[in-house]
């Protein structure tokens, strides 16, 4: 392994970074420089290797051959790296890092989080809110809470439930609704001027979504489900979103069926933070809890 000697790990990082994000700048964004870093780190790695590893043009940079075909060994070689580091850490690591979805975090994960820090005080939750999948083989996010498709979660990733939908609404308004049809009567909240899980769900009762009558449209389904607070309409709402302004009577289910949208919620790790036991304690917990809130829905 003398060889070695001849190239910091530093400039092993940042060839692999380039080489699988394809940018400059998505490379800084995960090493925590600048592109002006990153640029001068990799030209000083390649004056050390001898050789060009990346073709410079209009477009950016484009890996050489030799550079495409060990680019895939050295991301193996920097995971296992990241992992051997993450298990030595991990006795004493007790900060667990969650990447979650904003509305579930707001309107769910946040109203309970209180009980796992109180089970487990010696683990430390850091919840990162976004919608973006976060790669974590190459971060330092342990767990991701993902709403999709299977194919679109990434490997590894376990089901915890099916997103199942319903309309809900106002008390006022739900006072007016007994049948399917009546629903008609009120105009439809929309996320994005979408009509997400309307027609799985009309169509059991021989309704059209075109049947429905414009509403207000909102930028996210958190604020749709406001704006079904206050009166506004009727809306389309997830389990998770819905289900603690259903126990405080804030919104009103005219109907009990729900409707699965296709789509499940997931629970994301990367292959070594799997293995930490504060991982493995914080899925414990969210599954009963789930578990706990999906019969509590069922009898609200």
């Amino acid at each position: 392994m003398q060889n070695l000697n001849a190239i910091p790990l530093s400039a092993l990082r940042v060839i692999e970074a380039v080489a699988r994000t394809g940018t400059l700048a998505r490379a800084a964004e995960e090493l925590g420089v600048t592109p002006g870093a990153v640029s001068q780190r990799l030209a000083k790695a390649e004056a050390a290797l001898g050789q060009p590893l990346f073709i410079r043009n209009s477009t950016g940079l484009t890996p050489t051959e030799t550079c495409a075909r060990i680019a895939p060994r050295v991301t193996r070689a920097m995971t296992e790296l990241s992992g051997a580091v993450a298990d030595m850490q991990a006795a004493q690591n007790t900060i667990l890092t969650v990447s979650v979805a904003p509305i579930f975090a707001s309107r769910w994960l946040i109203w309970r989080i209180r009980r796992f820090n109180e089970a487990h005080p010696e683990i430390s939750v850091r919840l990162i809110p976004t919608v973006e999948v976060v790669d974590m083989d190459h971060s330092d996010v342990d767990i991701g809470i993902r709403v999709g498709r299977e194919e679109s979660v990434g490997l590894g990733a376990c089901k915890l439930l099916y997103q199942r939908v319903f309309p809900v609404c106002s008390p006022e308004i739900a006072a007016t609704i007994q049948k399917p049809a009546d629903l008609l009567k009120h105009p439809v909240i929309r996320e994005n001027d979408r009509l997400v899980g309307w027609d799985a769900w009309l169509a059991q009762h021989g309704i059209a979504v075109r049947e429905l009558r414009n509403g207000p449209t909102y930028a996210d389904a958190s604020l749709c489900l406001d704006a079904a607070m206050t009166g506004q309409g009727l809306f389309m709402a997830w389990e998770t979103l819905a289900c603690d302004a259903l126990e405080r009577r804030q919104v009103a289910a005219p109907f009990r069926q729900r409707t699965e949208t296709g789509l499940s919620y997931w629970f994301a790790t990367s292959r070594f933070s799997e293995r930490r036991p504060c991982v493995r304690k914080f899925r414990t917990w969210l599954e009963a809890e789930l578990e706990c809130s999906i019969r509590h829905w069922e009898t609200l």
